[in-house]
């Protein structure tokens, strides 16, 4: 039987696949930047295919896991077509994914969201283990303890006045929610960030990381996919056992099942 090592490997991630220097980054910054990921006509690809899902659901869109007020949102992306499946088994974002959670990992969820022109802030959150009842609270002296990780597909380039996300360089660490320090979790960080970049960048973030979207100042929605992963015996966001459509088991290869948990 094929274990979650063998899967990675299969889907083309090796020790070499994230640098050294990349992986340094990662675990001191709590985020890294993989530009280049996804090519122009896949971006564009990805845009429409999620264009025609927000007319198509309407008022349902993402209510399998999540709708927010300011934001289009869409869930289970891995039923909606192949297309997808790049945000998921993609091996450089494997491997960086691998690497903040020790190799342990399944797909939790891959979602979209789309803020809105004057929307999308959010207070300062983590997805991190204290809210997962019955996980017991992260450690801050171990890589190996970090219990789920994220990334960003940017579908259009993140700058300062389109609601690109906030984040705390090195909050991961800190083991804490900022929304129980914080007199205001809305309101600006002295140490915050913006993580910018060009459509087809992928961020990965440790989701320990205390992090948040920006108001979109802009005229049009700032889309990006969220590949969103945990621990092996942590439950998914999304159980993708339960939501998994005879024409997706029909498609995937016995990696990309371990990697959902299916």
């Amino acid at each position: 039987m094929m274990d979650i090592h063998a899967a990675l490997h299969s889907l083309g991630v090796r020790e070499d696949t994230v640098t050294a220097e990349e992986k340094t980054f990662l675990d001191e910054k709590g985020y890294l930047p993989l530009p280049g990921i996804l090519t122009p006509a896949e971006v564009q690809a990805l845009r429409e295919r999620l264009q025609a899902l927000e007319e198509e659901e309407g008022e349902d869109a993402g209510k399998e896991v999540h709708q927010e007020a300011g934001a289009v949102r869409l869930a289970n992306l891995v039923n909606k077509g192949p297309l997808f499946d790049v945000c998921w088994t993609h091996p450089k974002a494997l491997a960086a994914i691998a690497h903040v959670l020790g190799g342990d990992l399944k797909l939790s969820s891959l979602n979209a969201r789309a803020a809105l022109p004057g929307h999308g802030l959010q207070a300062l959150h983590t997805d991190g283990a204290q809210r997962i009842p019955g996980v017991p609270p992260m450690p801050t002296d171990s890589r190996t303890r970090y219990y789920v990780c994220n990334s960003i597909w940017l579908l259009n380039d993140f700058t300062p006045t389109n609601g690109a996300t906030r984040l705390i360089p090195g909050s991961h660490k800190l083991g804490q929610d900022p929304r129980q320090l914080l007199d205001d979790a809305l309101a600006p960080h002295p140490d915050e960030i913006l993580v910018l970049g060009q459509a087809g960048t992928v961020v990965i973030f440790n989701s320990h990381a205390w992090h948040g979207g920006t108001v979109n100042r802009s005229n049009r929605p700032r889309r990006a996919l969220h590949s969103y992963f945990c621990r092996r015996n942590l439950p998914q966001q999304l159980d993708q056992r339960a939501y998994l459509r005879p024409e997706t088991a029909a498609r995937l290869s016995e990696a990309q099942r371990l990697v959902l948990d299916v």
